[in-house]
């Protein structure tokens, strides 16, 4: 549910609720109550949250399980050490 995706994803950025909401400019309150599943955001806050976490909405919204991580700026050697820790993770 979305509320379990954006905890998660808050979480493994190493945030509490109350980080969150200052950055996203939202109170602590209404990132509590996605997380329990009470309110879902705004399609404007969606969006915000999609790009804060480098995640597509659909990832969010459970639609496409896939997620996405910015490379921009990273060199070719970079980029195909992430591509090897992914596929070591996949195996």
């Amino acid at each position: 549910m979305f509320g379990e995706i954006i905890q998660n994803l808050r979480k493994s950025h190493g945030m509490n609720q109350v980080v969150l909401a200052q950055k996203l400019g939202v109170t602590k309150q209404a990132v509590s109550n996605w997380e329990n599943n009470n309110i879902l955001p705004s399609i404007d806050m969606l969006i915000k949250i999609s790009r804060f976490f480098s995640v597509s909405c659909d990832y969010l919204l459970e639609i496409d399980h896939r997620s996405f991580i910015e490379v921009s700026g990273l060199t070719i050697e970079e980029l195909s050490h992430i591509q090897q820790v992914i596929n070591d993770i996949k195996k």
